[in-house]
């Protein structure tokens, strides 16, 4: 489901659904909280580890220095080779104090350790223990020692040197192992999983609530959304079953008013329809064809009325199902348009029985028959036929008028709409010819397709499931 106005130019980058804006955001503040996470752990854990690492390892080489001077010479050596082994773990190779042989020069360093040998550094030449512009030498040798060799004092005879040294350094590897980045993803991937999980709590009401309103703009019954969940979503659904509704209520007020005014009218029609038949030797021919013309036109217009009203009556006023094939429905049109000295050309491809309300159908497809001769230009085609996968039937009426424009094939569904002019000749009629017909077709668990182009003539087609229809009163596909 889109937020975005159809239409609206939706900017490089930026999801155009509701749910791929909270799903970036969401990631966008994880991604952030993790890197905030780490920033704030390097600054008040890891340097201060690193700086406290490197203050003990000063305060270990002074206290290793005091010893070797209290031994005496010979000693000194074995003294140290044993504090090697002791930090080291192994016996002492090499030059015979537990050192390796040669230093790691441009070695790659961890950034960590780079702020260990830094930091002890600093505190070696604040103590006199470096010249100035000097540098000790380092090398590692295993998992969580480093190995120091400081250069000759400036009072080599006075301090003994102490050569290569084993330091103990766990903790200052790298800064973001393998485990964080674990760590990292996994926050990540539950996060998008919660927001997965919430945008669609969200986005299943909110889809039923615009397929609730498609149907409506539509014309169609509304079947009541559920008023459960968040307390808004449950408010808007709530006042979307009270429009639904009242514009039902609506509809049966305006159904019951045409069914009473069109009874109403009936019988001052057939008055006029016998006043016109008496009268009509003592008229002027053209006269008393043109009274003729106006009160069956008017009684047209009822009829339309009362089949209209007759559609929103209810479940008690549909009739029942049977089996017809469309191709028989199609014949006898034929034949009744024949009657009335209108040839209709016949494409039956429909034999199969389906299951129909045959004086519905009927109704519906008269009305298209009747727009096609009122509006369009003859040939009019009267087509039937069905899917290769025997899945649905179709009956279909075609004209070869000036067409209507693809922008009114929503508007024109609707009752009392009317076509344009300029798109459809013809005198106007009541405007509730596609409207039967649409609501019949829904009526039978299908719909109305409306294909058209301006200079081309229209193709009003009912398309019906090869199957029982939708029960009565229910008008969705």
């Amino acid at each position: 489901m889109s937020d975005a106005a159809p239409g609206a130019p939706a900017r490089p980058g930026w999801p155009r659904s509701l749910f791929g804006r909270h799903l970036l955001l969401i990631v966008a503040l994880v991604v952030a909280g993790q890197l905030c996470a780490a920033w704030l752990a390097r600054r008040l854990i890891v340097e201060p580890r690193v700086a406290t690492a490197a203050e003990g390892a000063a305060r270990q080489l002074a206290a290793l220095r005091a010893g070797l001077q209290a031994l005496p010479p010979p000693q000194r050596q074995a003294f140290v080779e044993a504090f090697n082994r002791q930090i080291a773990g192994t016996p002492a190779p090499g030059q015979g104090v537990g050192a390796p042989d040669t230093p790691d020069g441009g070695a790659a360093v961890p950034p960590l350790e780079r702020r260990f040998r830094l930091a002890l550094s600093d505190r070696l030449a604040a103590i006199g223990w470096l010249a100035p512009g000097t540098a000790p030498a380092w090398s590692r040798q295993g998992p969580g020692v480093l190995w120091l060799r400081l250069p000759p004092m400036p009072r080599e005879g006075a301090d003994p040197p102490l050569g290569w040294i084993a330091l103990p350094v766990a903790g200052t590897g790298r800064a973001f192992t393998g485990g964080w980045l674990a760590a990292t993803l996994a926050g990540v991937l539950l996060a998008l999983a919660g927001a997965a999980w919430l945008q669609r709590q969200l986005h299943r009401p909110l889809r039923r609530v615009v397929a609730a309103a498609q149907a409506i703009a539509l014309g169609q019954p509304h079947q009541p959304l559920p008023e459960d969940g968040p307390h808004e979503i449950a408010a808007l659904a709530r006042s979307i079953n009270h429009m639904a509704e009242a514009l039902q209520a609506a509809d049966r007020e305006r159904a019951l008013m045409l069914a009473g005014i069109s009874h109403d009218l009936r019988t001052p029609l057939t008055k006029l329809r016998l006043a016109a038949e008496i009268a009509g030797p003592h008229m002027e021919p053209a006269l008393a064809a043109s009274m003729a013309r106006s009160v069956d036109e008017m009684d047209a217009v009822v009829v339309q009325f009362m089949d209209f009203a007759r559609l929103d009556a209810g479940p008690g006023g549909h009739e029942a199902v049977h089996a017809a094939p469309l191709d028989v429905l199609a014949e006898a049109l034929a034949q009744a348009q024949a009657d009335h000295g209108r040839t209709l050309e016949l494409q039956c491809h429909a034999p199969t029985p389906i299951a129909v309300r045959p004086q519905a159908l009927r109704r519906a497809v008269d009305n298209l028959v009747e727009n096609a001769w009122r509006h369009g230009l003859p040939p009019v085609v009267l087509r039937t036929g069905e899917d290769a996968g025997g899945h649905r039937a179709w009956i279909e009426v075609a004209d070869s008028g000036a067409g209507i424009d693809p922008a009114d094939r929503e508007r024109l569904r609707r009752p009392f709409a009317r076509g344009s002019g300029a798109s459809r000749a013809g005198p106007p009629g009541a405007g509730l010819g596609l409207a039967i017909a649409d609501r019949v077709a829904w009526l039978h668990g299908g719909r109305l397709e409306l294909h058209a182009a301006p200079g081309q003539g229209l193709r009003a087609r009912i398309e019906l499931p090869m199957g029982c229809p939708a029960p009565a009163g229910r008008l969705s596909p």
